[in-house]
């Protein structure tokens, strides 16, 4: 049994902590918005009066955090996580950051005599509800083994990426080969439309040809062919738009640090960025389909 604090008890982190005590842990959550409290104790889960509150007594710290400088800001300063830990305690940080703030991170952990691994996940909601997540981590040998167990209880697939920083780098390279795929099915489906293809001619051929791919065969972007793709709930988000934007921000982050040519990394950004600021904020990313449909309509209407 380890004694875990968990910080961030939000759609994706209460399931999580609830495999983890579900695993025989012993584990101290909490959250700064009040509705996520509420839901940890109708869970089961026991809640500190504060972040730092958890973190005392604990071997191991969990975070999953909205972005980035919420994560420095929780580790950093006198009544921070790193200071309110037992000095060698393993922090986990599990949300989906920069690269190089899963350093800064980590650099901050070390600094106050603590160990860190960055372990970004994939696999949404009903993979942290079913434990199937995936973990990107990175992070020396020794942590990596230390942390192995706990995401094992969240998780059916570990995959140790290298140093501080490579889960991360893992996490936003994946995550812009699904953007600009999601954006690839979504246009070669609207395409179909105008030629005259049927969604399941279409689907059957591509399923099954050389288009394969999770945007496709998981995320079809229309009712019908994949019955538990978000196209048959009205695009409820199993990952909304919203997350697809910021985690390809992070991939423009990263594209304009190293200076690679990613053309259409940096177009799928924009394409997202703006999803985002209208019907992407409440819906699922692959709806991106009803952007394109609109924007085809309007480019007829102009011919």
């Amino acid at each position: 049994m380890t004694r875990i604090a968990f910080l961030g008890l939000g759609h994706m982190g209460l399931p999580m902590a609830k495999n983890l005590v579900a695993a025989g842990h012993e584990l101290v959550g909490f959250d700064v918005v009040p509705a996520a409290v509420d839901a940890a104790r109708a869970a089961g889960i026991t809640v500190a009066a504060s972040g730092a509150d958890a973190a005392r007594g604990a071997e191991v710290v969990i975070t999953m955090f909205p972005s980035g400088r919420h994560v420095i800001d929780a580790f950093s300063g006198d009544d921070g996580l790193l200071a309110a830990a037992p000095a060698g305690s393993l922090f986990i940080e599990c949300s989906t950051i920069a690269v190089s703030e899963a350093r800064e991170a980590h650099d901050l952990a070390l600094a106050a005599g603590q160990r860190n691994v960055d372990a970004p996940v994939s696999g949404g909601v009903v993979g942290a509800e079913n434990g199937t997540l995936t973990f990107m981590v990175g992070g020396s040998d020794e942590d990596f083994a230390a942390a192995h167990p706990l995401l094992e209880a969240m998780g059916a697939r570990i995959v140790h990426c290298g140093g501080p920083g490579l889960g991360q780098a893992a996490k936003v390279c994946n995550n812009m080969i699904l953007g600009i795929t999601q954006i690839a099915v979504a246009e070669a489906f609207v395409l179909g439309e105008q030629l005259g293809l049927t969604h399941d001619a279409l689907f059957e051929v591509a399923s099954h040809a050389s288009g394969q791919c999770w945007a496709l065969t998981t995320n079809c972007p229309v009712p019908g062919p994949v019955p538990t793709s978000p196209a048959n709930r009205d695009y409820r988000p199993g990952f909304a738009g919203t997350l697809m934007a910021k985690d390809l921000g992070l991939a423009r982050h990263a594209i304009e640090e190293t200076g690679v040519g990613a053309a259409l990394g940096l177009h799928a950004e924009e394409i997202y960025a703006r999803y985002a600021e209208g019907p992407g904020a409440a819906r699922d990313f692959s709806g991106i389909i009803e952007t394109i449909r609109s924007a085809s309509a309007a480019a007829q209407r102009a011919e």
